[in-house]
């Protein structure tokens, strides 16, 4: 394999909810996806007789930051459904993932950022004004996971 000297552009990804390990056809395309990291704290230890006078790092319990996506809004029920689902039944409706694939210039995968135990915890409709632009309505939704897996 070849190394690339270009980086890939951050245009080109698909966003896919599963439910029960089968991963679903990619839902309405989203604009933007922001919020992949997790972070590990560090827990800090010294022993009252280390010699040295410092403190040991050592990993302890990880992060995951809330994930963003982004779309123009469409006459599609996937997100109300799901965010009700939560309300109604709480945990019940947490999905086992959501992937977000990025593509390369063939539309081939190149890396995936695989959401586990995932739920929506925020949902925000577009913004409306009378001033008469073309600017496309958007509406966000911010999920909740317990871990976020990569593969490239």
């Amino acid at each position: 394999m070849v190394d690339r000297k270009i980086p890939y552009l951050g245009f080109n990804f698909t966003v896919a909810l599963a439910q029960g390990g089968d991963v679903s056809d990619p839902i309405a395309g989203f604009s933007e996806v922001s919020g992949l990291n997790t972070e590990v704290t560090v827990a800090e230890y010294r022993a009252g007789n280390f010699k040295e006078n410092h403190s040991r790092k050592l990993p302890s319990v990880y992060k995951t930051g809330d994930v963003t996506l982004k779309r123009g809004l469409i006459k599609n029920s996937d997100i109300k459904d799901w965010v009700q689902a939560v309300r109604d039944t709480g945990v019940a409706a947490k999905r086992d993932s959501v992937v977000i694939t990025l593509l390369d210039e063939q539309h081939e995968p190149v890396a995936t950022w695989t959401l586990r135990n995932v739920m929506p915890i925020k949902f925000t409709g577009p913004t409306l004004t009378g001033k008469g632009t073309a600017d496309v309505a958007m509406e966000e939704l911010v999920l909740s996971a317990e871990r976020i897996d990569f593969d490239f």
